[in-house]
């Protein structure tokens, strides 16, 4: 997976990230008789599909009537996942799976931890790897029907001038990401440690870009790659607060992720106010509930042109 990719990625879970090391005791969800509770367009919502849901939402320390917040999400996943799979835009199971490990590698956790969690709630891996493919299909959706985007990047701009507002600016990082790979048949606790004390060595003898190369060359399973031009708004949430803290020509801190052990080497960092910065603040903005109005409006017909009924 490459590192833009990730932002599309990252941030989903994070009150699941959050709350997962709390959980400290089994789930006491009532093993009943799965029962048919709701349908949507003749796809069934059982009663455990809802248990499962309320356990999840336990997990995210989420507050409220669960059971209603767990019926309704699970409609909307319904509509959403039939409208992914009727514009042939759904996520592989090899696209889910993985996901699924580099959730459990940003938590410092093998996917048989992972999977011993979720069941220890009452979530279950199926329950969590079914909310991972409707997180990673509905964007896909948007993107088909908004025409690959929506507003232009002209067009964004120009609304924002329109509404009294300047020309934001931002940040622009280049960026390097140098990785010490572990391949998964050799992924042991010891071993990760080993290459996380190799990356910090590394990362504490980089003076920036242009020495990185040749700082790496000849070191085993060591790659680096040229992530060139990222702004601000587009970094990655678990990536974000340690390549802000990191200071031009400098590193972040070594992660363990799915791959090895990774950092990011800062070859520049620099204001900028061009359209490009505009638009992105400007998404920002607008998508920082979740979702796009075009997306909630989209959905919403959906809704109104299915045929839902509660048992």
């Amino acid at each position: 997976m490459n590192f833009p990719a990730i932002f599309r990625l990252t941030g989903l879970l994070l009150t699941v990230a959050l709350a997962l090391p709390l959980l400290i005791a089994p789930a006491t969800t009532a093993r009943a008789a799965s029962e048919i509770k709701i349908i949507v367009n003749s796809q069934a919502i059982t009663s455990v599909d809802i248990a499962r849901r309320v356990a999840f939402l336990k997990l995210q320390r989420t507050g409220g009537n669960l059971g209603k917040k767990a019926r309704e999400q699970l409609v909307e996943e319904a509509l959403k996942m039939q409208e992914a799979a009727r514009i042939r835009v759904l996520v592989s199971d090899a696209q889910v799976d993985a996901s699924y490990q580099r959730f459990a590698a940003s938590n410092n956790m093998s996917t048989k931890q992972l999977t011993q969690v979720l069941n220890q709630a009452g979530v279950t891996p199926k329950h969590f790897k079914a909310f991972i493919r409707v997180q990673m299909s509905w964007p896909r959706v948007v993107t088909a029907i908004s025409g690959g985007g929506g507003m232009s990047t002209q067009d964004l701009v120009s609304k924002m001038l329109e509404r009294g507002d300047d020309k934001p600016s931002t940040t622009e990082y280049i960026l390097q990401q140098v990785v010490l790979v572990v391949p998964a048949s050799k992924r042991s606790k010891s071993v990760l440690n080993a290459r996380k004390r190799e990356a910090d060595q590394l990362r504490a003898r980089i003076q920036g870009c242009d020495s990185s190369a040749s700082m790496i060359k000849g070191l085993r399973d060591v790659s680096l790659r040229q992530l060139g031009r990222i702004m601000q708004p587009q970094l990655p949430a678990d990536w974000k607060p340690l390549i802000e803290r990191a200071s031009a020509g400098g590193a972040t801190t070594a992660r363990i992720t799915e791959r090895g052990v990774e950092f990011i080497v800062i070859c520049s960092a620099k204001t900028v106010s061009d359209d490009k910065a505009a638009e992105l603040m400007f998404r920002a903005e607008s998508d920082q509930s979740g979702e796009s109005e075009e997306a909630k409006k989209y959905l919403a017909e959906l809704r109104k042109r299915a045929v839902i009924a509660n048992k």
